[in-house]
């Protein structure tokens, strides 16, 4: 099935958080993260955070109806003003300190990052996620660029791969998930 995808715009923001927290509910990384009091509220808002950025300085795809997103930074890109890394720290609240202590692998110089993809959790399965992932690769292709990303869960290795990311590193956090790094390098066109 081709599923119709475009660049998200901002009336896409509130739709397109709601999307992401739907499917990072159960997702290791998040659970381990985000504090269990008030998570859902605390993940919604964090995931609408990051897209405001990703959407102010990268690509965000989405599929027309918004059931899927895909958001992407470039290597250039600023860190989040300082207002919102306050809040995002707010929302970790106890869990930053783990955070900021934690140890992943450098993204490969010069690489853009995938840094988040959700689908609805009624249609993960479709190919809406590989849609709407494929299209910003499309993008970032025609740019000669690299992509690395990060997953903790291991089912989404697979999809990555068929995408054309390999394992760089597999980092088992202490007390939490097992972190995939994975690296794409650039595609000729």
């Amino acid at each position: 099935m081709i599923h119709a995808v475009r660049l998200a715009t901002s009336s896409d923001l509130d739709a397109a958080a709601l999307v992401l927290a739907a499917a990072f509910d159960t997702y290791p990384w998040t659970r381990w993260a985000i504090p269990a009091d008030g998570y859902a509220e605390r993940l919604e808002e964090v995931q609408r955070l990051y897209l405001n950025h990703a959407l102010n300085h990268g690509i965000v795809v989405v599929d027309e109806q918004i059931r899927a997103v895909a958001a992407f930074l470039p290597p250039d890109a600023p860190a989040p003003n300082e207002h919102t890394q306050q809040r995002v720290g707010a929302l970790h609240g106890p869990r930053l300190a783990a955070l900021i202590g934690l140890s992943l692998p450098q993204v490969p110089a010069g690489s853009w990052t995938l840094e988040t993809v959700g689908v609805n959790p009624s249609l993960q399965g479709a190919g809406l996620g590989t849609a709407v992932v494929a299209a910003g690769l499309a993008i970032i292709d025609r740019q000669g660029g690299a992509v690395a990303l990060e997953t903790s869960d291991a089912r989404n290795v697979c999809l990555y791969q068929r995408l054309g990311f390999t394992t760089a590193a597999t980092t088992t956090v202490p007390e939490g998930p097992i972190v995939y790094s994975m690296n794409r390098a650039t595609q000729s066109q």
